[in-house]
């Protein structure tokens, strides 16, 4: 097993050797707490101090007596950061790297081959010859590696900024600094507390909520109440009461027909402290006008901001049902990662624009009619009305979410 340190342990035997420097080497299966082996092909395996504080480096005395300075494993590589993926849109990843390298690297291959060659018998005899060789073959696939490798890439290139610092701070978005200096179209990465929302996900938890309290109101029980006898008891005979001769009417089948919106799904249900069937499906409507159906990650980095990103469906790490992932994630607020171009800011339009869309000649201007209308929505965006960035946020064309796993303690090196 190669541990990620082989290249620096290498780089620290030369160095050694250059500066006569004593290391001692260690068995190759050494591995003792509080420290790590690196050990690589055809070197042995070298003890890794813990990091050190690089304003303390460690140092080496030689036999002149004088010192020299070497790197800590800090300096020369950062710890390696894990992703748990909420959502990865392949497609545009796929579609930036090949702008940046020219093409995209799917697989890596290493293929390693030693012989031996043994002579038996006198030089200047029949020698005999016995060979034996072995071959290492590894294919590591780099699908999962693709994200990791463009936000490097672009990082590198200038042209990913991460602005989770700026956005948090509410005197950069009314002054207008954060719209200046991250315009629509630029690449951006925002790690800020938010949440998702499916307006699909919320008609199916308050129709499971309408199918609970109607069962339980069948059943005679009613909420805070203790349960009183159920309408169907039996009498003397065992049998229930009911239609004469027991034989209860059988409802006809309905065809199965979809519901025409969200908020039919929700059954009729006895109220319960004044909420009933008509207030869930206002609830509902709600939902279903104020952010479209679907799977949405909103971000609140700041008080009365809103960073929206909807997903697209059918993309990898989002093969789940809506439910099943709000589910597993919960609706509650928790620290997510968005990487993605800004699409458009929230408008500061408090007024609509003169709403004539007709030329002096009587015909009607199509431009004109057009940007009436997306007047219109911007209006309606502003008010929070339709699925539209509201002022001062703005919205995100994902490239992938994620959430960070944390580690526990200080930092370890990684074996691979």
């Amino acid at each position: 097993m190669l541990c990620q340190y082989s290249a620096c342990a290498l780089s620290w035997r030369r160095c050694a050797h250059r500066l006569n420097i004593g290391i001692t080497p260690l068995p190759l299966a050494v591995l003792s707490m509080g420290s790590a082996c690196i050990a690589g092909p055809g070197f042995e395996a070298y003890r890794v101090r813990e990091p050190r504080c690089r304003t303390n480096p460690p140092k080496r005395h030689t036999r002149s007596g004088s010192t020299h300075t070497l790197a800590s494993p800090t300096e020369l590589e950062a710890p390696v950061i894990l992703r748990e993926f909420l959502y990865v849109d392949t497609d545009k990843v796929r579609a930036m790297l090949a702008q940046l390298d020219g093409g995209v690297a799917e697989e890596s291959r290493l293929t390693q081959r030693t012989e031996k060659r043994t002579t038996v018998g006198p030089r200047m005899a029949a020698q005999h010859f016995q060979g034996s060789s072995g071959e290492e073959y590894t294919n590591k696939s780099l699908g999962d590696a693709l994200f990791p490798m463009l936000e490097e890439a672009l990082e590198s290139e200038g042209l990913l900024s991460d602005i989770s610092a700026e956005v948090s701070e509410m005197e950069k978005w009314t002054s207008g600094e954060i719209k200046q200096s991250v315009p629509p179209g630029s690449l951006v990465r925002v790690t800020a507390v938010g949440s998702l929302f499916d307006a699909r996900y919320v008609a199916s938890a308050f129709s499971a909520f309408a199918s609970v309290n109607a069962g339980l109101a069948g059943l005679g029980f009613s909420p805070g109440d203790t349960p009183s006898a159920p309408s169907g008891t039996t009498g003397k005979q065992g049998q229930a009461k009911g239609r004469p001769g027991n034989q209860p009417r059988t409802p006809k089948s309905a065809p199965n027909q979809a519901p025409a919106e969200l908020e039919d799904l929700i059954p009729e249900f006895p109220s319960i402290n004044g909420v009933d069937r008509t207030t869930l499906r206002s609830f509902v409507q709600i939902s279903r006008g104020v952010f479209t159906p679907g799977l949405h990650i909103n971000l609140t980095p700041a008080k009365d901001v809103l960073i929206s990103a909807r997903l697209q469906e059918g993309r990898q790490y989002l093969d789940s049902e809506a439910d099943i992932l709000l589910a597993r994630y919960g609706a509650e607020p928790q620290e997510l990662t968005i990487m993605g171009s800004i699409g458009s800011y929230g408008t500061e339009e408090k007024e609509l624009p003169d709403q004539n869309f007709m030329n002096d000649d009587g015909v009607m201007s199509r431009g004109l009619f057009a940007e009436v209308m997306n007047s219109q929505m911007r209006s309606l965006g502003r008010i929070g009305f339709i699925d539209l960035p509201q002022y001062p946020g703005f919205s995100l064309i994902p490239f992938a979410v994620y959430r960070s796993i944390p580690r526990r303690g200080g930092f370890t090196p990684v074996l691979r």
